[in-house]
């Protein structure tokens, strides 16, 4: 089974809509070891981040992070370890479209 580390995926999303970080390919395994949130602008703003197993429709169990404040000119790593099947998708939500997010880790296939 190769392993392959890689950027997962890159977002800048439109304010308060929940855009599609990253989706687990067919037949492979993940492991997301970190996330990045980046904040561009000059106030404040707030992410929500979520797993949804293998793509199903949101429900509040599925948040690993909920509304978290992300400083003026700043950025938040999350190191995480969370281990993805096939399918599965995490979800990105930011409260402007200052934020942008990347999701570094491996697949296993």
């Amino acid at each position: 089974m190769p392993t392959t580390y890689k950027v997962l995926g890159q977002s800048n999303p439109a304010a308060t809509t929940a855009t599609t970080l990253y989706t687990v390919p067919a037949s492979t395994q993940t492991v997301v070891s970190t996330i990045v949130i980046a904040n561009l602008a000059a106030s404040a703003a707030t992410f929500r981040i979520s797993v949804r197993p293998a793509g199903a429709a949101q429900t509040n169990a599925m948040y690993v992070a909920y509304d978290i404040t992300v400083g003026a000119s700043d950025s938040t790593a999350l190191t995480l370890g969370i281990t993805l099947g096939a399918t599965d998708v995490i979800t990105v939500y930011g409260s402007t479209a200052n934020l942008t997010f990347q999701a570094y880790g491996s697949e296993i296939s």
